[in-house]
């Protein structure tokens, strides 16, 4: 007994002396975080003080919140973000089994390679004045390029994850016996997990990038078409106010993401 109970002090001792070392690194990664942040937004309004044609963050709260009591920037956010996330999805799902294909047969790398460099050259951006003349001008040409975006940058990670698998865990593979179907289960798709990973993350930031532009086809709704309509009176609070939300719904998705990554791929060796 009473080695037990000597046992269970010594387990929780150590486990009192190796948390706060273990939580260490993300609190102070979480403090230089807000410190980059205030010294932003203190350089930010330095520079509107100094006479630089930028509101200052009050002018930017002000107007956020006048947006947000009246039911436009909800409004704005809701069909942006939907439009985010359609193409997104739509981008990813499409890519994700077109990289393994490219990647696990020699024959579908030879047939469709040479296309995915091809418009991969293209900026999605280039691709409005086809998609206005082909789709219209409704909800459809704007997914469609924010589809483009992430699909690219999806599809190459993804092959380029199934290319670098060592040969000789799949060689390991076929030395015990087993097929392909179990190759690819077992050994391809986890090992290619990481790299699919950071190509959605890639995909999500081009989608968000892409956004302001796509709503360019005659949106009425959309942080993107207000920013525009910003444009044209001049009224840099509004401007900001799109650019800070495009970039704080980004970060979250984002870590959304990076979350995942952790969860999905725990096995892996990090810094």
């Amino acid at each position: 007994m009473v080695a037990v109970t000597d046992a269970t002090v010594r387990q929780t001792s150590a486990q009192r002396t190796t948390t706060p070392k273990g939580r260490s690194p993300r609190r102070r990664m979480l403090a230089l975080n807000l410190i980059s942040v205030a010294a932003g937004i203190l350089l930010w309004w330095a520079l509107s003080a100094a006479g630089l044609r930028l509101p200052s963050p009050v002018e930017v709260a002000v107007r956020a919140w006048e947006l947000l009591i009246d039911g436009t920037l909800i409004a704005d956010l809701l069909a942006s973000l939907s439009r985010v996330l359609i193409g997104f999805a739509l981008g990813t799902l499409v890519a994700i089994p077109v990289g393994f294909m490219m990647g696990w047969y020699a024959w579908a790398r030879g047939l469709i390679e040479p296309w995915i460099q091809f418009f991969r050259t293209i900026p999605p951006l280039a691709i409005i004045p086809l998609a206005i003349v082909l789709l219209g001008i409704g909800e459809v040409p704007k997914i469609f390029v924010i589809f483009l975006a992430a699909f690219f940058a999806c599809v190459i990670s993804t092959f380029q994850g199934v290319v670098s698998i060592d040969r000789t865990l799949i060689n390991a593979a076929r030395v015990l016996g087993a097929k392909d179907a179990a190759i690819f289960l077992r050994v391809v798709v986890p090992a290619s997990v990481p790299f699919i990973l950071v190509g959605m993350r890639v995909g999500l930031g081009a989608a968000w990038a892409t956004l302001v532009a796509a709503e360019l086809i005659a949106a009425q709704l959309g942080l993107g078409a207000r920013m525009q309509q910003a444009q044209l009176y001049y009224d840099l609070p509004t401007i900001f106010v799109g650019l800070i939300v495009i970039g704080i719904l980004g970060l979250l998705m984002d870590r959304l993401l990076l979350l995942a990554e952790k969860k999905l791929t725990g096995w892996q060796e990090r810094r």
